[in-house]
Order: structure tokens, then sequence, then C-alpha cells
């Protein structure tokens, strides 16, 4: 076999599907593990066709040389200095990415598994081994580098460590992750995992920061998270075939929702995660594009066409995600600054006169929207009040995202808070979708506590600041702060009045 061409053998290898004799197709494919098939007879899906043709001989060979690759990048930082020269604020970002990514790459794995075993065409379950393959190497591979920076830092024991405690922004993830990754049928998950989060927002996280980390002189962190968009760039693929012969089927609807809920999951996620870290913890100096202009190229303008040139449209609430694109993630930064002290890394404040400059540049009426909270900031800090910008009390979180719920002036209706009363209990969101999310599947959602929940209804204990963050898992020695050291706020003399920058 080695002396043939792959051309000549890889179909009859890969697509060995066959009709079951001794048990029925709904024994050996249960419904409920399968997901929504429509009318049809199960050959229909042997139809299935991946675009990206991969034998395994092929897979170890490629995937032995980026090992070797990122192995040696490592080798060779472990003996320089050039993790300690780099910014305060960047290794908050890596730091917030391998406690959010790292193990959530592990449900991946199971996912993954899931339909290498219950995805309907031979080809599928042959390109879904493979991805289970990617994914534990993500998690191996990641907790390998965080490991070799703990004698540097403790907080990297978070890649780890995060997804084990109850804090806040995991929970956030976890719910996320429950709904993409790992509660539903497996053509679903090829859809939202593998087509919309994958193939859509990865791009943000794994692309954006690779070109910002070598911009910033991080090889190491560039070299790993490169390395982990090749393997999904190629494994994303299962999502479209999928998605396809879901239309055929007669199920336009059906998948329409199954994009319209994830990609809005996946926009809140991501927009707390990498939209910071771009727009505020990477250094100026550093920054290769705005997160509005990578979400413009990435989502917008490169994801968006493939979805209509399936056949699909844009999700309803599309003018309501332009409109979060300017100040949305801006928000979420705020919420995590101001709460540092239960996050697992020094977040940047990112809030300098040239940066702010540079984000009003970005996003019109930046400083409108969020100047004045900074300058009150600023002024407790120089006042020596560093007490008064921590948060005191903890602010309202939604049902279905597990975010904080915001109202900026000047933002559109669907960004007012909103509430559900189901049975004795009533729910809180931060946004129309969220609302609709959450009121589609009742079953599903009621019984989801946020953070706040747990804390009214006893989960917590005790009900003090201190005794949520040993729930949160958030010791004296982990907790974050700012990663300037408030050198932008006291580096700022005089104080300029708000709107200076703008005007």
């Amino acid at each position: 076999m080695p002396r043939l061409r792959r051309s000549d053998w890889y179909d009859i290898a890969r697509d060995m599907n066959w009709t079951l004799k001794y048990v029925t197709h709904d024994e050996a494919f249960p419904p409920a593990l399968v997901g929504p098939m429509g009318d049809t007879s199960p050959t229909t899906w042997w139809s299935w066709d991946e675009p990206y043709k991969l034998s395994y001989r092929e897979y170890v060979y490629n995937q032995v040389d980026k090992d070797a690759g990122v192995a040696a990048v490592g080798a060779a930082i472990a003996r320089s200095h050039l993790f300690d020269q780099l910014d305060e604020g960047w290794k908050g970002a890596i730091k917030a990415h391998f406690g959010a990514v790292t193990v959530s790459e592990g449900q991946s794995t199971l996912a993954e598994s899931r339909m290498g075993r219950f995805g309907l065409a031979a080809a599928w379950r042959n390109m879904a081994l493979f991805g289970a393959l990617d994914e534990m190497r993500h998690v191996q591979i990641q907790l390998r580098v965080a490991h070799s920076l703990l004698d540097k830092d403790q907080q990297f024991d978070w890649a780890h460590k995060a997804y084990h405690t109850g804090n806040w922004a995991i929970i956030a993830a976890q719910s996320h992750n429950d709904e993409l990754f790992m509660a539903r049928d497996v053509i679903s998950t090829a859809i939202q995992l593998t087509f919309t989060f994958e193939t859509g927002f990865t791009n943000l996280q794994f692309i954006g920061m690779a070109a910002d980390a070598m911009e910033m002189g991080d090889v190491e962190f560039g070299a790993l998270i490169s390395s982990i968009q090749t393997d999904e760039a190629r494994h994303a693929q299962q999502g479209e075939p999928t998605l396809k012969l879901l239309l055929e089927t007669g199920q336009k609807e059906l998948a329409q929702n199954l994009i319209d809920v994830s990609f809005w999951r996946a926009w809140h996620l991501f927009a707390t995660l990498t939209g910071p870290s771009m727009d505020y913890w990477t250094p100026l100096e550093h920054r290769t594009m705005s997160f509005k202009e990578f979400m413009e190229e990435w989502i917008i303008r490169q994801f968006m066409d493939q979805l209509e040139d399936i056949g699909l449209e844009k999700p309803w609430y599309w003018e309501q995600f332009l409109d979060e694109l300017d100040w949305y993630h801006h928000s979420e930064h705020a919420g995590i600054w101001y709460f540092r002290n239960t996050v697992w890394w020094h977040p940047d404040a990112g809030v300098s006169d040239a940066e702010r400059e540079w984000l009003e540049g970005k996003y019109p009426g930046w400083e409108k929207k969020f100047g004045k909270l900074w300058d009150t900031i600023g002024e407790n800090v120089r006042a020596d009040k560093v007490d008064a910008s921590f948060g005191k009390t903890l602010p309202i979180l939604c049902n279905t995202c597990h975010l904080p719920v915001f109202k900026i002036p000047g933002t559109t209706s669907h960004c007012d808070p909103r509430q559900s009363v189901h049975g004795d209990r009533r729910y809180s969101f931060c946004s129309e979708p969220c609302q609709w999310i959450f009121d589609q599947n009742l079953e599903r959602y009621a019984g989801t506590k946020t953070l706040i929940d747990r804390l009214i209804m006893g989960d917590i204990q005790p009900p003090t600041i201190e005794g949520i963050l040993e729930y949160m898992g958030i010791t004296p020695d982990i907790a974050g702060d700012d990663a300037a050291r408030y050198r932008w706020a006291t580096d700022r003399e005089p104080a300029l009045p708000t709107g200076a920058i703008a005007a």
C-alpha cells in the first residue's frame, strides 16, 4: 500500500459503510445521540464528504513535526530571559488564555469522540477521530508550556486548576462549553462546535493572538497557538458537510436555530476573553489590529460569506451584534479590571493617555461611554484610594451566558437588562438574544445557577466576599491586581478632563 498513490486507496480505506443486520439502525445509532436525521434513509448520510483528506500516516508525520517545532522553541526560550522581559499585561493575557482554554480542549476531545462513534458516515467518523487526537494534543501541549512557567509565576497553575473551581469566569466558560461541546447530539455538535465555534471564532483567539505574540516577541506562545490552529482548521471542516446534509434533508429552520444560538454564545465568550487581550492587555506598540477589525475580517466578512453560500441567513439579531462590537468587550474589560481580585491573572487597565487616544480612534465614542469611569478610577488611585477601585458588591449575572449584565448609555434597547419568570424563579439576562436562547428551551436551561444564584441559595458559605473568593479558588497569592501597578493613573498628571482626548 505505501507504493500506491493515496488516491488509489483512500476512499476505500476511509469510507467503509454497510447496512446493519444484527441490530437495528436506531440501536447502533440512538436518535438521542445522533440527532435530527430528518425523514430520510440512513444511507443518505453516506454521501457525507470532508473537504480535507488525510491518512493516518500523514497525520502522524505532520503532528510530529509540529510538536518538535514547539518543543524546540520552548527549549530555546528556557535558556534565555525572554519571558522575564515580556510586558506584564501580555503575561496576563496568556494566563487568562491557558486557564479558560486548556482544559476545555479536553471537553472538545469528548465531543469529537462522540462524533467518532455516532457520526452517520464512516468518513465523518474517521475525521472525528483525528479531531479527538487533535484535542488531546491541545490539552497536553498547553499544559506542558504552562507547567514550564510555574517556577516563574504560580498563576500559571490555573491552566490545569481553573476548571476544577467555581470561579465566575470558568462558570461562564463551562456554560458555553456545555452548550456547544458536551450536551448536544452529534449532528448539532458538528454544526455548533466545528462550524460556528472552530470555523469562526477560534480564529480570533488563535490567529489574532498568534500575530500579537510574534509582534511582542513571545515566540513560544505564538508557535504554540499557531500549531493548535492548524489542527482546528482541519477538523473544523466536519461542520460544513454536516450542515449541507441537514439542509438537504429539509431541516433549514433547525440548522438556522443551531447557528443563531451558538453564534451568540461564542460571541459573548470570545468578546470577554479575546477582546480585552487584543485591545487592552497587548502593549500599544505591539497591537496588529483592533479586536473589532479582526471580527470584521474573520466573522463579518469570511464566516458570514461562507454561511450565506451554504444557504443560511445571518442570525436574526445581526444588527444588535454589530452594535455590541463597539462597546461590549470594553464593558467586560472594565468589569474584569474592577473585580480583578477575583481572577487568576493581572489584567492591565490599558487606559494611558496614548492608549485612550488609540481606543477612541478605533472605537469612536469610546471616551463618551467609558472615559468618565476611568477618570474617576484614576482620581481615586492618585488620591491613594486604591481600595475604592475594587468591587465591593457583585454584579447581576446573566442566566444564559453567566456574564455581567450591563447598561451602557447610548446603546440599543436590546442591551437593556431583561428578566423572565418561570415557575418560582426569576431569571436575569444581559440581552434580548440571551433571553431568547433561554426561553425557547426551558427544560435545558431553567436549572442553571449563576454565581449570584449560588450565593443567594446558600451554596456559598460564608456568604461574604471572603467566602466567595474561597469558593472561586482565589487565594491571596493568586488574586489579580493591576498589571501596570497603576502607572497609567499615577503618571497622568495633570488629569485630563473627560472627553479631552476625543476633542
